[in-house]
Parts: C-alpha cells; structure tokens; sequence
C-alpha cells in the first residue's frame, strides 16, 4: 500500500481509519482501493475492532471524488477540442468502486463512526454517510455539488441522505447543490453533534471509547437489526429484531449485564464479548 489510509487499531478495540491523499483528501479509485481493504480487513472475525472512526485529520474529511478520472485525461483549458469526458467503461469502473467501498464501510458490523472537520462533499459526505454516527466540526460544511458539474451524485448520495433526512431535504440538497454548514447540519438530522474544532478529536475518541467498551455481540446485533429492518417492511424488521434480541442472550455479556443491573443499576458492567455472535 501507499499509505493513502492510516490505520490504527488501539488496544481498546478502537480502529481509525484516516484518509491522507494531499490537501483535498479526494477520493480517487487508488484511495478507495486501500480503503475498501482496511475495512474487509477490521470487519474479519478476530480482527479486535469494536468500533471504527473514520476520518480525514484535523482539517478536512474530504473534498470529493477525484475528478480527473472522470475525464479522458486532456487540458479543459486547452483552446482545441482535446479535453472529453472519460469512456463510460472508466466512468462505471469509478462508480463501481465507490458503490463496493462504501458498501462496505456500511456493512463494518461494529459501530462506525465519521469524525469531520472542514469540507465533506460529494464522495467525501457519501462516505460519511455510510457510517453509523457523525461527529462534525463546527467549521464543517457538507455538500452534494455533483448538480453543479452537469452530473449526479453516484456513491450512494441520493438513496443514503434520503433515507436519513427524508426525500424532500435531499432533493433540495442535490438539486441545489449548495453547503450546509455545521449547525444546519445537526438540526436537519445529517449529523449527531457539533463540537469546537479543537474538541473533535476528543470527543470522538471519548464516543468511540464507550462504544468498544460496550457489549460487542449485542452493538452488531443492533446495528444488524436497525439496518437490515430498513431493508424490508415492518413486519419483516419486526421478526429480525426478536431474532436477534433471542440471539444475544445467549452471550456471557447478557449475563454479566441483567446481572450488574439488578444489583448495581444500569452503566456498571464489564463485558468481556464472550458468546456466540448473532448471524
């Protein structure tokens, strides 16, 4: 690899995942491929990851896709007509690799969590919201400018922000293509909170913390259920709840944790992620 991706994976089953690919963090299909394989590699069994962050530093997440592989690699400020858009055989090959990736950042079965500071646009909001949880900076601003460039999001924009900020949001955000700034963001739902700059960094290491501190089979179970019931009609998402919610009690984790409940109150349990994980 060419270290496009940091990753470090702390004792405390905490992994980041920081995007470092010059000053815009563009989301070429090189950094998409060393992406894709850090998060097959922390979503193995035994991997030790209990929670995932992904981040692109204290400055930026992410500027979007690299756009230059969407042309066919000509001057657009040449004066002669040798500047094009790319053969749609490229163009489907970078489609196909946001779609994979960010699939697969969404399906990470332990909590994930987008931690970010400046700009988040295009590919680089649609990798943020392929995460469970987002963190932003107060001086972060996110965006679908894709409209803007005679073209539409294609990493999953238009079907993930809909179905977290409801279709009529969305649409004005893609068809505007305008920024949302950091507080914007948090009161229409795209983002959880909003921390100072320079309290980023700590918070998301103090959520990321209690998530990997928290029962392992009974998180995966959870996200399991939220996302896969999203999937089907409420009834079916019904019936997967009650799978897993059977599913966990057969982890020393359940024991551990009804039993530090009655005798000490909810918050005191140690789990040890001893079980049968829920499938």
């Amino acid at each position: 690899m060419s270290n496009l991706v940091d990753v470090q994976l702390a004792p405390d089953g905490v992994a980041t995942l920081t995007l470092q690919h010059g000053k815009v963090n563009a989301l070429s299909v090189a950094v998409l491929a060393e992406l894709g394989a850090a998060v097959r590699s922390l979503s193995e069994a035994g991997s030790g990851a209990r929670c995932v962050v992904v981040t692109g530093g204290p400055k930026l997440f992410a500027a979007g896709a690299d756009i230059t592989e969407f042309t066919n690699g000509g001057d657009p400020a040449a004066a002669d007509d040798s500047f094009g858009i790319a053969a749609p055989g490229q163009v489907e090959e970078v489609g196909r690799a946001f779609l994979e990736v960010l699939g697969a950042v969404a399906a990470i079965p332990v909590p994930t969590i987008a931690s970010v500071s400046g700009f988040a646009l295009g590919g680089g909001l649609e990798l943020a919201l392929a995460c469970d949880l987002r963190i932003a900076s107060a001086k972060a601003r996110f965006g679908l400018p894709e409209i803007l460039l005679g073209i539409i999001p294609g990493g999953g924009g238009t079907q993930r922000l809909a179905r977290l900020i409801g279709p009529g949001l969305a649409k004005e955000l893609v068809f505007t293509g305008r920024q949302v700034a950091a507080e914007e963001a948090l009161r229409i739902g795209l983002v959880n909170e909003v921390v100072e700059p320079d309290d980023l960094t700590s918070r998301t290491a103090e959520l990321a913390s209690q998530l990997a501190a928290g029962p392992p089979h009974s998180l995966v179970a959870a996200k399991a259920a939220i996302d896969g019931g999203l999937e089907g009609s409420l009834a079916d998402g019904l019936r997967l709840e009650q799978d897993r919610f059977v599913g966990v009690f057969a982890t020393e984790d359940a024991a551990i944790g009804v039993r530090s409940f009655l005798t000490a109150g909810p918050g005191h349990a140690d789990f040890t992620g001893i079980g049968v994980t829920p499938s």
